[in-house]
């Protein structure tokens, strides 16, 4: 019995003090390839890789960040502009690869999006983004509307969001077209910082 209750305690000893190890970068020129490893601090249980692709206009932009997470959810969404993708993993060094830029996989299906101005814009669905996500909220004030296509994992992530409310639905064009006057760009930004620290 003693020996028992003494391997029993050697092992929560060894296993206390085991943190996770994850890759740590931000690169807006291409791949992580300076990436260094990290020790992940208690409550960040997963490891993270996102990659962000912003397009205004003829200028494109993207991201890839690598890092610790508390709550992570792979999956991907498009909303017109900036087309996200994540992949979350809980075993060490788990992220040395980028998260996927699925855009080149269209998958038939098509969503309405906002650019500012408009919510009757259509976007092309890629890759595992299978669901219309619309959701809205009051940011700085400013009441805001996002339209576009997300994965299932994404949109069972939003509703624990800081969005007042939000919704997914499965047929094509389900998220419906409306008028917006805010700022389209301000609400990108937010729900990117979401993703990417909580």
């Amino acid at each position: 019995m003693d020996l028992q209750i003494t391997v029993f305690l050697l092992f929560i000893l060894f296993t206390a003090g085991h943190s996770l190890n994850c890759y740590e970068c931000m690169s807006v020129t291409g791949s992580c390839s300076g990436q260094t490893v990290k020790a992940c601090t208690s409550g960040f249980s997963q490891c993270m890789s996102s990659t962000v692709v912003t397009q205004v206009g003829q200028m494109t932009s993207k991201v890839h960040t690598k890092d610790c997470a508390p709550v992570c959810q792979s999956g991907s969404m498009n909303v017109g502009i900036m087309r996200m993708s994540t992949s979350c993993c809980n075993t060490d060094q788990c992220n040395v690869a980028d998260a996927p830029d699925t855009s080149n996989a269209p998958n038939g299906k098509t969503c309405y999006s906002c650019d500012g101005q408009s919510c009757s814009n259509t976007v092309k669905c890629s890759g595992a983004e299978d669901r219309c996500i619309k959701a809205t909220g009051n940011f700085g004030g400013q009441s805001l509307v996002l339209k576009g296509c997300a994965s299932k994992s994404i949109c069972d992530a939003t509703s624990v969001s800081n969005f007042e409310s939000s919704s997914c639905c499965e047929g094509n064009l389900c998220n419906g077209a409306q008028s917006v006057t805010q700022s389209f760009l301000f609400l990108c930004c937010s729900l990117l910082s979401f993703f990417l620290l909580h």
